[in-house]
């Protein structure tokens, strides 16, 4: 890849310093004053570059590879052509994303427009009421409401709106085009691009003429080192408060509905719908596009398949896909047994397949 103008490289670290960093070791000492700057995949890392490998499939792309240093487990180290520096880590995983956050920590957040020489862009609208503590950026044209009050550090993205009455903590990104209302928000929370937060949930009563619309007085409450990807909507709660726990990863275009409960140190994935009123654990995992039923229980550390319909509560603990959700091992086997049977039905008597 060309030189990336967007992220540039870092200066410069020794081998050493970026072991004690990552809290792994540097086996061979002759190693330790080599610079590194960049991360990158094994099958084009250069010299400067750190890569990591996490099985031995990678072995031919190691025996092509130029990188200053790869992260290993010790169980792979012998894979590693003897040219090139090893880092043991019992995580290999988790140290390469450690050292590509050391080197880049730019990209670690929405990427910022400056507001020129003032922390508040002119063009910027606050209200006289708002309470910003210093150090707080406020790009070009956003908005901030009545009585909102916003933390030191924190960054408010070009053409966001900050409601009235919010609340957000220090060290957050809010990044352009965001809306955050009816909501508080913790330390440390990153917010995407075009995030919506706090608008009304989807409620309503029929009637005699038609739908009556439910109000929803609710709040939303996102706990500290959440992340929020681009184009989440979060509803706020009709009478309870919309809940999304410490340390939750979100993904892109997910919709939470009103008066969800969400544990700590989730993971949900691009375009999950969770309709309103789930309640769900800590440390629970959902794959992409799966849906959940309004008004069931999620236990603690479920891991959910993609595409799969959630219409019942989930034991803790457990791995489910489908449409309904079954426990995973059944539902691996009963598509497998499908599979087999339009094989099958393909063939002719005598074994061909049909045309």
């Amino acid at each position: 890849m060309e030189q990336n103008v967007f992220f540039l490289p870092h200066e410069g670290l020794k081998l050493a310093e970026l072991a004690e960093f990552l809290g792994a070791e540097l086996p061979n000492s002759d190693h330790a004053d080599i610079v590194v700057r960049s991360v990158a995949p094994i099958n084009r890392a250069r010299a400067g570059d750190v890569c990591y490998i996490l099985s031995r499939r990678s072995r031919d792309e190691l025996a092509t590879c130029e990188a200053s240093a790869v992260i290993c487990d010790k169980a792979l180290a012998d894979l590693v052509p003897p040219h090139i520096p090893i880092i043991l880590s019992s995580n290999p995983h988790a140290a390469f994303a450690m050292a590509g956050g050391l080197f880049y920590p730019a990209a670690l957040r929405p990427v910022a427009i400056s507001p020129g020489e003032s922390e508040i862009a002119p063009s910027a609208v606050i209200d006289p009421s708002a309470r910003l503590e210093k150090g707080v950026i406020v790009e070009p044209l956003a908005v901030i409401g009545a009585h909102a009050e916003i933390g030191e550090g924190t960054r408010i993205g070009a053409h966001s709106v900050i409601g009235p009455n919010v609340k957000i903590g220090r060290d957050c990104s809010i990044a352009a085009g965001a809306s955050i209302l009816c909501a508080l928000i913790g330390n440390g929370v990153i917010i995407h691009n075009g995030v919506r937060i706090g608008q009304d949930g989807f409620g309503y009563a029929p009637g005699p003429r038609g739908m009556i619309k439910i109000v929803q007085i609710g709040r939303v409450i996102i706990q500290d080192n959440v992340e929020i990807g681009a184009n989440t909507t979060i509803d706020r709660g009709a009478m309870d408060d919309t809940v999304i726990g410490e340390g939750t990863k979100i993904d892109n275009q997910v919709q939470i509905g009103h008066n969800v409960q969400m544990g700590r140190h989730c993971a949900i994935v691009a375009q999950v719908g969770i309709a309103g009123s789930t309640k769900i654990g800590n440390g629970v995992q959902i794959g992409g596009q799966a849906g959940i039923k309004g008004h069931v229980t999620i236990g603690d550390g479920v891991q959910i398949a993609a595409k799969s319909g959630i219409m019942t509560d989930l034991a803790a603990g457990g791995q489910y896909g489908g449409v309904p959700a079954r426990p995973l091992k059944d539902y691996l086997r009963e598509a497998a047994q499908q599979v087999s049977k339009s094989k099958l039905r393909g063939r002719n008597p005598g074994g061909k397949e049909n045309d």
